[in-house]
C-alpha cells in the first residue's frame, strides 16, 4: 500500500510539473492562430476579386455608342424603288397639268376632250416642256397597251425616261392612278383606238368597242367618243391597240380621215402605228418608224431595234419608235439604252415635239 501511494504521488507531481511548464511558456504563437482564422477570411475577399471585372462593363458604354453612330447613315435614306440616277431624273421631270375642265365636254359616255377658249388645245396644254432650240437628233418612243397589266404599267412609268409617251388601253379598268403617276413623271399620254386590224375575227380581236369598217360613220364616231372618254389629259390618240395596228380600218382612207378630222376638232393629235404609213391627212401627227418589239420582245432584239431607231434619228433628225406592250424585257432594254443617249448626242423627245401638220394642210 505504501508503494501504491508513492506511485500516485509521483504521477501527480509529474502532472503538476507539466502544467507549470505550460504556464511558463504562455499561449501558442500567432501563426498557428492566423492559420486557424484564415479560412473564414479568405472567401470574403476572394469572391469579390473576379466580381469587379464585369462591373466596369457599363463604363464601356462609349463602345456601343461609337458603333451606333455609323449605323445611323444607312438607315437615313429610305430604300427607293428607283436607282439613284433614275430618282434624279424623276425629280427633274416637269409635271403635266391635271385635266382642265375648260378642255372637256359631256358626251353620252362621259367627259371627252374639246377645244378650249381661245382655241386652246390638249396638244399644247398637256405637252411635256421641251427646248425646241435643241438641235440634237430627236428620238420619240410610244409604249402601247398601258393599263391592261397594272404591274407592268407601273414598272414602265417608274423606270422609263419622262420623255417616253404612254398609250393607254381604253379597256383599262383602273387607269386613274396610273395617269396620275404618269403626269407626275411628265409623261405625255395617248388613248389607244381599237381600229379594225388585219385578220380581224380569226386572228385578232380589238374588243367589243372596236371601230369597224362594217359600221356606219355615226357608229364609229360614237365608239371614238367612248374611247376618248376612258382617260383624261391625253394629247391625242394612236390608231392601234397592242400588236393590232388597225390595218383594215386604215385601208379605208375616207373613214380614217373622218376619225382624224374629229380628233383635230377636239384639239388632239394622231399617231399612225403602221411603219411607213403616209403622214396623217387630216390630223396633226405622224406615223411610227420602227416597231421595237417585233418580230420579238426578247431584250437583245429590242436593243437591236433601238439602235436602228437611233441611227434613223441621226439620218433624219427625228425618229419615232413603238412598243406594243410594256413587258419587262422591253422596259429594261429602253431604260438601259436611254441611260447613255445624251452622251451619244441624241435626245428623247415627247411625241408632241415630233408631229407635223396635216398632210392636206401642208399640200396647200
Amino acid at each position: 500500500m505504501r508503494l501504491l501511494g508513492l506511485f500516485w504521488a509521483a504521477v501527480l507531481l509529474a502532472l503538476a510539473g507539466g502544467v507549470g511548464v505550460l504556464a511558463w511558456l504562455g499561449p501558442p504563437a500567432g501563426p498557428p492562430q492566423a492559420a486557424l482564422e484564415a479560412p473564414p477570411v479568405v472567401p470574403v475577399p476572394a469572391a469579390p476579386a473576379p466580381a469587379p471585372t464585369p462591373a466596369p462593363q457599363p463604363v464601356a458604354a462609349p463602345a456601343p455608342s461609337a458603333t451606333a453612330a455609323p449605323a445611323a447613315p444607312p438607315a437615313a435614306p429610305e430604300p427607293p424603288p428607283l436607282r439613284l440616277a433614275e430618282a434624279r431624273t424623276a425629280a427633274a421631270d416637269p409635271v403635266i397639268p391635271p385635266p382642265d375642265e375648260q378642255l372637256l365636254e359631256t358626251s353620252r359616255h362621259g367627259l371627252v376632250p374639246r377645244l378650249g377658249p381661245g382655241e386652246r388645245t390638249s396638244i399644247r396644254t398637256y405637252a411635256r416642256p421641251f427646248d425646241r432650240e435643241d438641235r440634237r437628233p430627236r428620238v420619240g418612243i410610244v409604249i402601247n397597251n398601258i393599263g391592261l397589266f397594272a404591274q407592268h404599267s407601273e414598272e414602265a412609268i417608274r423606270r422609263l425616261p419622262g420623255g417616253v409617251t404612254l398609250a393607254f388601253s381604253p379597256y383599262s379598268l383602273r387607269s386613274a392612278p396610273l395617269l396620275e403617276r404618269a403626269r407626275a413623271r411628265g409623261m405625255e399620254v395617248l388613248v389607244a383606238l381599237p381600229l379594225e386590224p388585219q385578220g380581224f375575227g380569226a386572228q385578232a380581236d380589238p374588243g367589243e368597242r372596236a371601230l369597224l369598217t362594217s359600221l356606219t360613220v355615226g357608229e364609229n364616231l360614237d365608239r371614238l367618243e367612248w374611247a376618248l372618254s376612258r382617260i383624261r389629259g391625253q394629247v391625242g390618240a394612236i390608231g392601234g391597240l397592242g400588236g393590232m395596228r388597225g390595218e383594215r380600218f386604215a385601208a379605208n382612207a375616207e373613214l380614217l380621215g373622218i376619225i382624224q378630222a374629229s380628233l383635230t376638232r377636239r384639239g388632239l393629235l394622231y399617231v399612225d402605228p403602221r411603219p411607213g404609213a403616209p403622214q396623217p391627212a387630216r390630223a396633226f401627227g405622224r406615223s411610227v418608224d420602227v416597231l421595237l418589239d417585233e418580230p420579238s420582245a426578247v431584250r437583245v432584239e429590242v436593243e437591236r431595234r433601238l439602235a436602228e431607231l437611233e441611227d434613223l434619228a441621226r439620218q433624219n433628225n427625228s425618229a419615232l419608235g413603238l412598243a406594243n406592250d410594256p413587258v419587262p424585257s422591253v422596259v429594261a432594254a429602253i431604260a438601259a439604252w436611254s441611260a447613255g443617249l445624251e452622251a451619244r448626242g441624241v435626245v428623247i423627245a415627247p411625241v408632241t415635239v415630233l408631229i407635223r401638220r396635216p398632210a392636206e394642210q401642208a399640200a396647200r
